[in-house]
Parts: C-alpha cells; sequence; structure tokens
C-alpha cells in the first residue's frame, strides 16, 4: 500500500514513523482518502494526530450500526488542539468562543473527510421557540448531519441535554430520508471520562465528548507585525 502515493509523501512517512509501523499505516490510509499535499501531510506529521484519531469518549457503538459507528469515531479527536488562536489582550468569553468556533471550523474542512458546513449559530424553529446550534455541518460519507457544540468551560451532564435536543430537532426537520442519524459532538474546555461516559451511555442520541488544548494565544496585532509573502520575496530578491 505504501507505494500508492507519491514517494515525497512515502519519505517523510518512513523519516517520521519509521519506529511506529502502524502510525505509519495510518498516514498511508489518510493521504489515499483524502489526496493530501505533501505540506498538508508534513503538517499532520507535525503534530499528535495518530495519537489523538477516534479517541473521544463517545456511545457511537452502542446506537449506531458498526459501520457508520466506525466511520463516525474517525472523525473524532481527543484533545483538539489548537495551536494558535488571535485575541485581543483582554478578551472576554464570546471571542474565546468565536476563535475556537473558527477553528473547528477550518480543523473540520481541512481534515478532508466530507465535511460539507451547513452554517454557524444554525437557527432551527422548534415548536414555538428558536434554538441555534452552534455549528452544523453535513458529512458525506456518513450521510448525516453533525451537529456541534463548544463551551469554553468543563463538561458538565446537563450539556447532554441540550446538545440531545438539537439532535433530536435536526433529525425531526432536516434529515432525510435516505439521510443517517444526526451525530452531536460537544468539544468542551475539559471533562472527567467517567462522567462523560456516564453521560453518553444514557442517551440514545449519538453523541460524541472531546477536549480541546490551546497551545498558545497570540495577541490580535501580532499577525499585523508578521512580513507579508510579497515582503518576503522582495527582501530575497534585494539579498540576489
Amino acid at each position: 500500500m505504501i507505494f500508492c502515493i507519491p514517494w515525497g509523501h512515502n519519505k517523510l512517512i518512513i523519516d517520521k514513523c519509521k519506529t511506529n509501523p502502524e502510525k505509519a499505516l495510518f498516514f498511508v490510509k489518510e493521504i489515499i482518502e483524502n489526496n493530501w499535499s505533501r505540506a498538508v501531510l508534513l503538517n499532520f506529521l507535525d503534530t499528535d494526530l495518530y495519537e489523538r484519531k477516534g479517541k473521544a469518549i463517545t456511545n457511537f457503538s452502542k446506537v449506531l450500526p458498526s459501520i457508520q459507528s466506525e466511520l463516525a469515531q474517525e472523525i473524532t479527536k481527543d484533545p483538539y488542539n489548537f495551536d494558535f488562536l488571535t485575541l485581543r489582550a483582554n478578551y472576554d468569553e464570546k471571542e474565546l468562543k468565536d476563535a475556537l468556533l473558527e477553528n473547528v471550523q477550518k480543523l473540520l474542512m481541512e481534515l478532508g473527510k466530507g465535511f460539507a458546513f451547513v452554517g454557524r449559530e444554525y437557527r432551527l424553529v422548534v415548536g414555538s421557540t428558536e434554538q441555534f446550534i452552534d455549528m452544523l455541518f453535513y458529512n458525506i460519507p456518513n450521510h448525516c448531519y453533525v451537529a456541534v457544540e463548544v463551551k469554553v468551560r468543563d463538561f458538565e451532564p446537563g450539556d447532554m441535554g441540550q446538545l440531545g435536543t438539537y439532535i433530536g430537532a435536526v433529525d425531526g426537520i432536516l434529515k432525510g430520508e435516505e439521510d443517517k442519524p444526526t451525530i452531536g459532538l460537544l468539544i468542551c474546555k475539559t471533562k472527567d471520562n467517567v462522567l462523560a461516559q456516564y453521560a453518553v451511555n444514557m442517551l440514545n442520541a449519538p453523541i460524541g465528548i472531546s477536549e480541546y488544548e490551546l497551545s498558545s494565544l497570540l495577541p490580535e496585532d501580532f499577525k499585523s507585525s508578521l512580513p507579508t509573502i510579497e515582503e518576503i520575496e522582495n527582501e530575497l530578491k534585494t539579498i540576489e
């Protein structure tokens, strides 16, 4: 299988994973399935994607058919690691959540697992109320909607009721006859794994719970202080 990918990709995997053949095969599979470029592969090799892949607390194996359960588990990670969030010095909770939502959206879309972005703060009219889902995706391989909620605090069992309601509403309002059950994903600051497992085990709706990690928080003016590609190229020309 390893010869089904370009030699440049092959060499990167050998260099990075030579002591871990299972990890090497994992990245080969990801390249074939997602058509990763060399640059994308290099970025993911420098993270702990393999170690985090599919490690979220879920009830997928309990409530989903085996094939769909395996696919659903593959799209989850624990923790989700966000290397850089750009925020102003005195950021508030809303700004942090907005930054996290932006990064979750970007990460899911870049993973190449067939995610189509439906909307952020997606509005559903449920009875006489309006409900707003943090993010709603459609996953093409799974043929299902994925409702994502992000909490900038520790996991609380009550979060399951909120997300479960959203899943039920999506199933009742948006889900078509050919669609599989909607999957819910809760991403929170931290979680007690035992508590989280009990919480998901009590639900019939497919739900996963993951944490997020922040490696660095950058001031909002940081990017503006970096040289642009054009400036770097012009500087190189002067050196030549």
